[in-house]
């Protein structure tokens, strides 16, 4: 692969990133409305690296998968990208109701446990057929035909998934900074309402989604 070719990967990744999809509306929504105590940069991590990690994770499956041909048998079955569509619509949805249902008090709210942060930026991740479906038309783009795939793709999936985490954190943080700075019950139900909406927004645009 040459220098040219993967630094035309980067730039059209941090393009395609920076646009916020379900992900990264499950990560605003958990950074900016489940407030906690402390502002520290340890704070800020605590409640960051576990939707990072998530992230990361969840795209290296569906960048992996992709690349197995799983891509290519959603956009042929109508039956497989259905089940997954509506697998990630309706855990989308889940958590948007959840989010928007998340009581709210004086003082600040305890850490969101790490195992069910991971998790649930992992789930969406993952089971984003639009996603899937994407990397088969994306990442070949950027393959020199005359040369072995394997190497390839050890060079452009980890590049995509350090970028997908890289901008993952960067809206956290941000994200988590707002929230932290937001004390008052109300307020941060309004976080939590708006949080919530925007999951289940999410969740009702992948039900609509068609196959290409």
């Amino acid at each position: 692969m040459s220098w040219e070719s993967w630094t035309a990967f980067v730039l059209a990744s941090v393009v395609l990133l920076a646009i916020p999809g379900p992900t990264i509306l499950l990560v605003v929504g958990k950074s900016l409305g489940a407030g906690r105590g402390g502002s520290g940069p340890h704070a800020l991590w605590r409640d960051a690296l576990p939707l990072v990690v998530g992230v990361a994770l969840g795209d290296l499956t569906a960048i992996t998968l992709s690349l197995a041909g799983l891509g290519a048998v959603l956009a042929a079955s109508a039956t497989a990208f259905i089940l997954l569509k509506w697998a990630g619509a309706t855990y989308l949805v889940w958590l948007g109701l959840r989010l928007w249902r998340a009581p709210v008090a004086e003082e600040a709210a305890p850490p969101l446990p790490a195992r069910a942060a991971l998790r649930d930026a992992y789930v969406v991740t993952a089971l984003n057929p639009k996603s899937i479906a994407f990397f088969v038309a994306f990442v070949p783009q950027f393959l020199a035909p005359d040369a072995p795939f394997l190497p390839q793709a050890a060079v452009l999936v980890p590049t995509f998934v350090l970028l997908a985490a890289t901008n993952a954190a960067v809206y956290a943080l941000l994200a988590r900074r707002l929230s932290g700075a937001v004390l008052r019950p109300t307020v941060r139900r309004g976080f939590n309402r708006l949080g919530g909406t925007m999951l289940i927004g999410a969740g009702i645009a992948t039900a609509a989604m068609r196959r290409a």
